[in-house]
């Protein structure tokens, strides 16, 4: 099966991808935002959305990760010209990631508020945090089988239905939060925090309803659930657990800055939180290249088609590299009106202008991490993959954290071991690409 790779093809896949991979990371800017102007607890309920909305991305990004073993199979069966031959998998992943979604949401709403004091939450920011992730959790499940979807819907090359499921979302969501959080004089009385919790849900819960919708109106992919387990389930369930050791390094580094950041005090939050808001929206941004690399790296893989593989990492490097400097330049331009959308608390903001410009400047080095990262989910490197992010995140990020801390650097030392993170995941991909595939070139 030929696979062109040119502007256009990698396109086509890559901007419906990168919109639907900002659906999640905007629908937490858009809380953030709007719960940092609410005039009552203004301060302590931003604090409260960053610590809560870390803790869900870690469970999410950490149980989500079936979607791009899925999406690997499916796009390396294609590639193989066997689609038929994985008919009854994608049902029996979405079964098993439902399982688990429950038991582990479940197994965390009885113990909220040990959680967030674990997170050194406390007073006011304890008593938001709680309230809001008793909201917020229940649409855990939700966005877990939309993730699965999608990474269905990736396998079979298509990115345009993903696209439409998080437009409709993060449309559905601002509109909610602006509704929900500050109420309509005579109607609806303000729910301030709560109601940015009640927002996120609904769209959630309008996201699955169209992804199911779209995936049996739109594919031969049955959901129906058939025995005997298909023989790639093994397959995907090691590369799943990979991905999930890996997550979990992720979030360990994620849920460390939130906390050392908490523990610093309310400003520091309060910036750290729009901060890694502002990061994960880059990062899905970029994300979309890597997005490209991972469906057509697992079809170019399937087909053997290494010279094209090579071919397709060089481009998707050239397009997310100019994607990172017009973000760089917009972050520059635009410095001090980002912050004052999230807040209008003057000491939040002057500690959010004083770490910025690492957030800025770190930008093409975040590329490279990301988009290898696509490309290798799409090749089924996942063990790799988790032996990187368990060197950054021990050897790499976790070391330099403490020292900053104890030398007194502050949200500074923060943003410093974030980079340092960036820098050791991406030069290992690049290193690990080149030494695996450059001998198998043939003609370029």
């Amino acid at each position: 099966m030929n696979t062109v790779i040119n502007f256009k093809s990698i396109n086509k896949l890559a901007i419906p991808a990168t919109i639907a991979g900002i659906a999640e990371p905007l629908l937490s800017i858009t809380d953030t935002a709007i719960v940092g102007n609410i005039p009552e607890h203004g301060l302590e309920s931003l604090a409260a959305a960053g610590i809560v909305g870390s803790f869900l991305s870690m469970l999410i990004w950490i149980l989500g990760q079936t979607r791009s073993a899925i999406s690997a199979i499916i796009s390396q069966y294609l590639g193989a010209g066997k689609l038929d031959k994985v008919q009854s998998l994608p049902a029996q992943a979405i079964f098993l990631n439902i399982v688990m979604s429950l038991i582990i949401l479940l197994s965390t709403i009885f113990i909220v508020e040990e959680i967030f004091v674990l997170l050194n939450a406390k007073g006011k920011i304890l008593e938001l945090c709680i309230s809001y992730y008793s909201i917020r959790v229940w649409g855990f499940p939700l966005t877990l089988f939309v993730f699965a979807v999608m990474g269905i819907f990736r396998g079979l090359q298509n990115t345009y239905y993903p696209m439409l499921i998080a437009i409709t979302g993060a449309v559905l969501n601002i509109v909610l939060d602006v509704i929900l959080v500050y109420g309509i004089e005579g109607y609806i009385s303000p729910l301030y925090l709560e109601g940015a919790a009640w927002a996120s849900l609904i769209a959630q819960g309008v996201m699955a309803i169209m992804a199911f919708i779209l995936l049996v109106t739109k594919t031969d992919i049955s959901l129906t659930l058939k025995f005997p387990l298909h023989p790639e389930l093994g397959r995907l369930v090691v590369m799943s657990l990979n991905l999930f050791v890996r997550a979990l390094a992720l979030n360990i580094a994620m849920i460390l800055a939130v906390r050392e950041a908490t523990d610093l005090g309310d400003k520091y939050i309060g910036a750290h939180t729009i901060a890694i808001n502002l990061w994960l929206f880059s990062a899905f941004f970029i994300d979309g290249y890597g997005a490209a690399g991972n469906i057509l790296g697992g079809k170019l893989l399937g087909a053997n088609n290494y010279d094209g593989l090579w071919i397709l990492a060089q481009k998707i490097m050239k397009y997310g590299f100019i994607v990172s400097l017009a973000l760089m330049a917009l972050g520059f331009i635009f410095y001090y009106p980002i912050g004052r959308i999230f807040s209008n608390d003057f000491t939040v903001l002057e500690t959010f202008y004083s770490i910025f410009f690492i957030l800025i400047l770190s930008l093409p080095m975040n590329m490279v991490a990301f988009v290898f990262d696509g490309l290798f989910k799409g090749l089924g490197e996942m063990k790799y993959l988790r032996n990187i992010l368990l060197i950054a995140t021990f050897l790499g990020f976790i070391p330099i954290l403490f020292l900053s801390m104890y030398l007194g650097w502050g949200l500074y030392g923060i943003w410093i071991a974030f980079t340092l993170w960036m820098f050791i995941r991406g030069g290992a991909l690049v290193w690990k690409f080149r030494r695996k595939f450059r001998p198998l070139l043939q003609n370029v």
